[in-house]
């Protein structure tokens, strides 16, 4: 069975992503044909990227045991949801440094996105799919884009009825990319 990874990004003690990378996998539970997984960066601890070999190189070995185990959790997917806040109209630091950490275990995966933010999370979203095209993963054009101040009521995660449409249209579609 294909396994499709939903990355929670966000690595912020007190993050809004985990409510959010759980209403995904409550959709994707009623799903069938597909494996979906909840990777959780922060329980990765994937350290800065320092090592003298560039990632691509690796050949998926690595000096750090967990970036090892950050790559085994990510090769053994065959597509991506991203769970990814707006960090100051871009991308968060810890997500695009773990991301950065490996190569190969990326290239020509498919990878749909659920952004949040102030607007949405589509800077977010936007930078994203210049980084993935380097690994030549297939961005999906459809993608979920939650508002700060329309989803989320007093920092809990209340999301409008007609998202739960777009959530069901990604899931369908990263499916649909894998057939």
């Amino acid at each position: 069975m294909r396994k499709i990874g939903v990355i929670l990004g966000s690595v912020r003690n007190g993050r809004l992503g985990e409510s959010v990378a759980n209403w995904v996998m409550e959709e994707a539970s009623t799903r069938g044909g597909f494996e979906y997984e909840l990777v959780d960066l922060a329980s990765f601890n994937v350290p800065l990227l320092t090592s003298a070999t560039v990632p691509a190189a690796a050949n998926k070995q690595y000096d750090d045991e967990n970036t090892a185990a950050w790559s085994k959790a990510i090769d053994a997917c065959d597509a991506f949801v991203f769970v990814t806040p707006e960090y100051n109209h871009s991308i968060p630091g810890g997500f695009k440094n773990a991301f950065d950490a490996l190569g190969s275990e990326w290239a020509g995966k498919p990878v749909a996105f659920v952004g949040y933010g102030a607007d949405g999370g589509v800077r977010a979203v936007e930078a994203w799919c210049l980084i993935v095209s380097n690994f030549s993963m297939n961005d999906l054009r459809n993608q979920v884009s939650l508002g700060l101040f329309d989803d989320f009521t007093n920092g809990e995660f209340t999301p409008r009825e007609i998202k739960a449409g777009d959530r069901s249209r990604i899931l369908g579609d990263i499916e649909a990319a894998l057939a």
